[in-house]
């Protein structure tokens, strides 16, 4: 089985951010957040947070009637996840618009490439373009993809984060990129 292989049997989705929408503004997301059971102090943060536990997910609602659902460590959790918060919402009187698009903004993926890495001499191999490396700001080097779309975290244990996905293969697809290249530069 090849180093790529391994690594991508490692990964795991941490959490899944999606954006939606209800159709028009909520007039009083004080009533609404107190109606529903939910977290709001406009103080400290725009928005009314909804909690679900099964799936275990965080709903941000705010005025505009926009939804930010935070938490989910699978893509079908999203819309599970936030069928509850749309019935909550019409158990409280307020409207939701019939199929709202769910839009998944971004999934942060860990993996284990199971071997110590030398992130110094990465970041000479890679070439400064698309990498950030100040180990003494951050113990992790910032390698930026142009395909998949993604920011992958490098540590030197040899696990990753991989963030910016909009969905489960970009993971898979960084993580065959980044063997590829380690392996070329003989760093792997």
């Amino acid at each position: 089985m090849s180093k790529a292989e391994e690594a991508k049997k490692t990964i795991r989705i941490e959490n899944v951010v999606a954006s939606t929408a209800i159709g028009h503004e909520i007039d009083d997301l004080t009533r609404v957040s107190l109606d529903m059971g939910g977290d709001y102090d406009p103080e400290q943060f725009p928005g009314s947070v909804y909690r679900t536990k099964d799936p275990r997910t965080a709903s941000l609602i705010f005025r505009s009637g926009k939804i930010v659902c935070t938490g989910a460590k699978k893509v079908e959790d999203v819309g599970k996840g936030l069928d509850k918060v749309f019935k909550k919402m019409s158990s409280v009187g307020i409207k939701v618009m019939p199929n709202p698009e769910i839009v998944v903004q971004n999934i942060v993926s860990s993996v284990d490439l199971g071997s110590v890495l030398n992130l110094n001499a990465i970041a000479i191999g890679l070439g400064l373009e698309n990498i950030e490396y100040e180990p003494e700001q951050f113990p992790g080097l910032v390698y930026r993809l142009d395909s998949p779309k993604v920011v992958v975290l490098l540590f030197g244990s040899g696990k990753l984060v991989v963030t910016g996905g909009k969905k489960p293969e970009d993971a898979e697809a960084a993580v065959d990129h980044i063997v590829k290249e380690l392996e070329g530069l003989a760093l792997i």
